[in-house]
Parts: structure tokens; sequence; C-alpha cells
């Protein structure tokens, strides 16, 4: 339990460990996009990016109120 608080006091970790919720909506959207066109080139199609696109960023807003409820149970 001590290295957790002192891994609390620094703020280079705790600069890390927020920092990262403005990566995670971004970052699950960009995986959506790209896991999406890589299936529409592979069936041919059109749409299927625009599902993953839209299955990323309910993933990231998922993934976003995890952290932070997980952050505020800790406090």
């Amino acid at each position: 339990m001590a290295k957790q608080d002192q891994d609390d006091k620094n703020p280079a970790y705790s600069w890390a460990k927020y920092s990262q919720v403005a990566f995670i909506i971004p970052g699950a959207v960009v995986a959506g996009l790209i896991i999406g066109a890589l299936i529409d080139r592979w069936l041919h199609t059109h749409w299927v990016y625009i599902a993953g696109v839209i299955f990323g960023a309910i993933v990231g807003f998922i993934q976003l109120v995890r952290m932070l409820t997980s952050v505020s149970d800790k406090s």
C-alpha cells in the first residue's frame, strides 16, 4: 500500500494517469475506423467503416466512464 501512496503523490504519475483520458475516445474511434475500413476492403462494401467508428466511440466512452469511476472510487 505504501508504494501506491507514493505513486499517487508523484506529479509525473498523476499526469500520466490523467492524460490517458484525452486519448481514450480518439484512440477507440481510430481503431474502429481502421478495422471497419479493413472489413470494407475485404467485403467490398462502403458502410462498415461507419459502424466501426460508432462502435469505437461507444467502446471509448464506456472505457472512459470505467476509468473515471475507478479513479473516484480510490479517492
